[in-house]
């Protein structure tokens, strides 16, 4: 690993301005995915800034009905939160179907967000990639293609996100709260996250030195009765091939609402607005399901090696579809 200079930070604004004014600076909270690109030296900070201390680990009610959920807040702590569990049960599952409990008890809310790919290209500091090195190539195209995009890629990259939890955000129609040194914003989860074009280097819209400061829910009732599953090669400790965030409302045989997300298929955690049009008003029904699925996935591009999660996406989908509206109805 390479050296670099460990400094705890004593507030927001310096933490913001250290990494703002450093370009070898990063923020530095609960150190799960950082620390291993660290040590492949895929990432080699000079400075880390630790900011765990200074932003919320806790739950606030909001005045709107919704919470807001501190950055500081462990994965675990959130997945086990009884407040997430009965208004927002596909947040918890999605939490809890990432990563080993140990890393959960260690990750944090806002480095959930932040987690970079593990294409095996991308850590693999021997082999060309446009997201490690801006212009060398992209050796997943015609190499290891199994776990790539097969929605949004670009000839420059084609890797996917690997957070479970940002794809529940995706569908809760959550927002991310962060302070930068412009002052203080606010940021959609769907639109915190960046495809690839050509510039796949930048994962998110966030601008260097801003820093996640919480994640606000909105009170969102069709949540109550949601899900989050994830289709992977085994059962624990892999990241999804495929994932579905969902949730609907049922009325008279129609369906009167839905949230829509897919993982696993994409650069960024991937709200499938075009199922969601499709299925509003829509009969309650299988064939509804996957016509809707498959208007979806109809800007899919596969790449010979992942062609499966074409229909593996569809038909997961239309199985939580299914399983949805036969508890709601």
């Amino acid at each position: 690993m390479k050296p670099f200079r460990y400094q705890r930070a004593d507030d927001v604004a310096t933490a913001v301005a250290t990494v703002a004014g450093e370009l070898g600076a990063s923020f530095l909270a609960g150190g799960t995915n950082l620390v291993d690109l660290m040590k492949m030296e895929v990432a080699t900070p000079d400075v880390l800034i630790d900011v765990r201390h200074l932003v919320s680990d806790r739950i606030e009610e909001l005045p709107d009905g919704g919470l807001r959920i501190g950055a500081g807040m462990l994965n675990s702590e959130l997945a086990a939160d009884r407040r997430i569990r009965h208004r927002y049960p596909m947040l918890s599952q999605a939490i809890l179907a990432g990563a080993s409990y140990q890393l959960r008890n260690l990750a944090t809310t806002g480095g959930n967000f932040l987690q970079r790919t593990r294409c095996v290209y991308f850590r693999d500091v021997t082999t060309p990639c446009n997201k490690r090195e801006p212009g060398s190539g992209c050796s997943a195209r015609g190499g290891h293609e199994r776990d790539l995009a097969i929605l949004g890629a670009s000839e420059a990259c084609a890797a996917t996100h690997p957070s479970d939890m940002a794809v529940a955000m995706a569908a809760l129609d959550a927002v991310v709260r962060t302070r930068g040194p412009a002052g203080e914003r606010t940021i959609p989860v769907t639109e915190l996250h960046r495809l690839p074009g050509d510039a796949p280097e930048r994962d998110t819209v966030l601008e260097r030195g801003e820093l996640i400061t919480a994640v606000d829910l909105p009170p969102l009732p069709i949540a109550a009765a949601s899900r989050y599953r994830k289709v992977r090669d085994r059962a624990s400790y892999a990241f999804a091939l495929v994932s579905v965030a969902a949730a609907v409302e049922v009325g008279d045989g129609l369906i009167r609402d839905v949230r829509l997300a897919l993982g696993g298929v994409a650069h960024k955690p991937w709200r499938a607005l075009t199922a969601e049009r499709a299925l509003r008003g829509a009969p309650a029904t299988e064939e509804s399901f996957r016509a809707a699925a498959e208007a979806e996935l109809a800007a899919a591009q596969p790449l010979p090696g992942n062609a499966f999660k074409v229909p593996l996406a569809r038909n997961t989908i239309v199985s939580m579809l299914r399983a949805l509206t036969r508890e709601t109805r």
